[in-house]
């Protein structure tokens, strides 16, 4: 962990970065020199982070910096939530999936979370986390599967699909190097006691806001095929090294098992979209309005559990 103007960022591998932004996790990648020029951000937490994310960017590039791209692995709230802030200051390309567009132009919003899938207070508190569109219309361009991401040549762009329709991940072959967004987590997302302990376990994508299981796992045992060293995720501190192998290939090989909820809007039936956005949202397993009363008044709790832990960090 380095400290720097007051700003706490850790190292994930030679030229990359990360920093950890209440329960979330935004990273900074600068190409190998006769690679590429400059750095590029990937996410950019939740609102209100971007202050931190351009203190972090001075702290490692030097005053006045800005990235070549923002790269989202998708356009959840807290992974999108300064995307605004920190266009304002720089206003460079965003790069995502174009699957994930209708999330970033207005077109649609996002499949509402799931409060009943379990797992801790997050899941419960999940029913005051936004799901509304953002439109940074004039800003976005479509990834190139094949081509990549011009301003990241040495990595690898992987679609991801499961948690959210375009989600992606990115892999440096190299040296083995993954950021998996919210594809996986390396803590129980779930959970707000772990996400205050910043308790290291590989688990599924967040419950409470994944909309298509079957694909989801797909996605994990695509990443556990290509035998990362290194684990860099949305949620959860850095996994490295046989922990990290052995954890990620239990969770691929019992995803079913260990990661689907047991109950919940979306297991068995999957949300619908395509390049305009949702079309189809499974019905709410929820039963009365009384079930809604203690989610939100557990959400409450959670929240409240959360910021004070925060000022621990």
């Amino acid at each position: 962990m380095f400290a720097n103007k007051n700003v706490k960022y850790f190292q994930v591998a030679q030229g990359v970065w990360g920093m950890r932004l209440l329960f979330v996790n935004v990273y900074m990648i600068a190409n190998r020199r006769g690679a590429g020029k400059g750095w590029v951000l990937v996410d950019t937490g939740t609102k209100g982070s971007g202050d931190k994310i351009i203190a972090m960017a001075e702290a490692l590039f030097g005053p006045g910096t800005r990235p070549s791209a923002i790269v989202l692995t998708h356009g959840h709230s807290d992974h999108a939530g300064s995307l605004y802030e920190l266009l304002k200051v720089w206003n460079v390309a965003v790069y995502a999936h174009h699957l994930e567009a209708p999330y970033l132009t207005g077109k649609s919003s996002y499949p509402p979370a799931d409060p009943q899938t379990g797992g801790g207070l997050m899941s419960l508190a999940s029913v005051l986390f936004p799901t509304k569109p953002i439109n940074v219309r004039r800003n976005l361009i479509d990834i190139d599967m094949l081509e990549g991401i011009p301003v990241l040549p040495e990595w690898k762009v992987i679609h991801t699909p499961g948690h959210t329709p375009g989600h992606i991940s990115l892999f440096m072959p190299l040296n083995t190097t993954l950021i998996a967004g919210d594809a996986f987590t390396t803590t129980q997302a779930e959970s707000a006691w772990h996400l205050a302990l910043y308790k290291k376990k590989v688990s599924g994508p967040p419950k409470y806001i994944t909309s298509d299981w079957i694909a989801a796992a797909k996605s994990v045992r695509k990443l556990a095929a290509l035998q990362p060293r290194i684990a860099a995720t949305g949620h959860g501190p850095v996994m490295r090294g046989r922990e990290l192998a052995t954890e990620l290939n239990f969770l691929a090989n019992r995803f079913e098992e260990v990661a689907v909820p047991k109950q919940g809007r979306y297991v068995g039936h999957a949300a619908v979209s395509d390049e305009n956005g949702v079309r189809y949202i499974p019905p709410a397993v929820s039963n009365k309005r009384a079930k809604a009363t203690l989610a939100i008044a557990a959400a409450l709790v959670g929240f409240l559990v959360v910021s004070k832990a925060t000022k621990l960090w």
